[in-house]
């Protein structure tokens, strides 16, 4: 969270006043092709009429759109002061993603250990550049400020380590990048925004992707000896636009049981929410349950559609099989990807796995029973998807 901003009396016509910030702070003015002003204009307006913000609530909403605005302005900054970082293709990236919460997280950061991929680092996702050596980042002021931005986050919801720690060195998902085009479902999330949504179902994220692409081209260009490793569950939505930008990508689909996996997803979303705004908690987590086993429901459904146009180029992993035997699944995924397991990286991977650090910080705790669905409503939306992956767990 950035609460460094004191909020406009009116979101709505604040637009200018959050360029003017940014400019001033990054001592240019080139924000890239318009195509995010609308998405922009619909969210700022969206905030007035939606949320009921708490103070604390307003300044970090603002925060945030000022730091995504400035996320993209860097990024074409860098573009300018980086001639030819797109000189080359990318090629062959490997892509991680699946309906939220069922182990994608665990599986890219698993994945990452491996030196010969390169991944999206949350820092660098905050302020893209080409990847600067790792023993200098600390070195970077927009390392920093990121570390910074965290831990306050983590100090207003302690809770959001246990359900979804993130940290400044890390791989992290490619929507921080697809969000800095405002066209983005990342909007949605972090406060009441069903105006912002209903405007955000109906458009494309095509001018999204295509910034997208650039700014993976940027980040990597002094590492294109690596492979991409690359993970963000909002792909499944998308996979025609991924597959546009990335014809011989590699994409691993993981699967859980969708009465678990959605409810987790509202439970993360909710921490935020006693910052962020004044009562109807139980009201948004309810709503929110609602929409997002829709709009999954629909992901998969359109995913499915699309692996069908591209056959070969997608795995299935099924969330508890990645569970019960990691290294199983590890040994199928790298023979889909073309890839040897070096004897050296096999025992980062069991050293990973037996050290268990996306537990360390806690457990994430949640019923769906909390926001009045049961199981069997969640599955419903999603048809024969549980019967063909087998995702109900026995005795569950």
């Amino acid at each position: 969270m950035d609460f460094g901003y004191d909020p406009p009396e009116r979101f709505r016509t604040a637009s200018d006043q959050a360029h003017e910030i940014v400019a001033r702070e990054l001592g240019h003015d080139d924000f890239g092709p318009g195509d995010y002003l609308h998405g922009l204009k619909v969210m700022l307006q969206s905030m007035d009429y939606d949320p009921h913000f708490t103070e604390q609530g307003r300044r970090a909403a603002w925060g945030q759109v000022i730091g995504v605005l400035r996320s993209r302005a860097g990024a074409f900054k860098a573009m300018k002061d980086n001639l030819g970082f797109d000189a080359e293709a990318i090629t062959g990236p490997v892509v991680i993603t699946g309906v939220p919460r069922t182990g994608t997280t665990a599986l890219h950061r698993l994945m990452a250990v491996d030196p010969r991929f390169q991944g999206l680092q949350t820092w660098l996702l905050d302020a893209p550049m080409p990847r600067p050596r790792l023993s200098e980042w600390e070195s970077y002021p927009e390392y920093r400020k990121t570390v910074a931005v965290l831990e306050a986050r983590y100090a207003a919801a302690p809770q959001k380590r246990a359900a979804h720690h993130i940290a400044a060195e890390e791989v992290h998902e490619c929507c921080m990048l697809l969000r800095q085009s405002f066209v983005s479902n990342l909007w949605s999330c972090g406060w009441s925004a069903p105006t912002y949504d209903a405007w955000w179902q109906c458009q494309s994220e095509q001018a999204a992707y295509d910034y997208y692409y650039r700014c993976v081209q940027l980040i990597g260009s002094n590492d294109r000896d690596k492979r991409w490793l690359l993970k963000n569950p909002g792909h499944i939505e998308n996979l025609d636009l991924l597959f546009a930008v990335f014809p011989d990508a590699k994409v691993i689909q993981t699967h859980r049981d969708p009465a678990k996996a959605v409810p987790s997803l509202v439970s993360l979303l909710m921490t935020l929410h006693p910052t962020m705004e004044e009562g109807r908690a139980d009201q948004r987590a309810a709503n929110m349950l609602e929409r997002e086993v829709a709009k999954w429901a629909n992901a998969v459904r359109k995913a499915d559609a699309v692996r069908e146009q591209h056959p070969g180029k997608v795995l299935d992993v099924v969330h508890l099989d990645f569970h019960r035997n990691p290294m199983d699944v590890l040994d199928r995924i790298y023979a889909f990807i073309g890839m040897d397991i070096p004897d050296t990286t096999r025992a980062q991977f069991a050293q990973r796995i037996e050290e268990k650090p996306e537990l360390q910080h806690g457990v994430h705790r949640y019923s769906i029973a909390d926001y009045g669905m049961t199981p069997e409503q969640a599955r419903e939306p999603f048809g024969d998807y549980i019967e063909r992956f087998d995702l109900v767990e026995k005795g569950k």
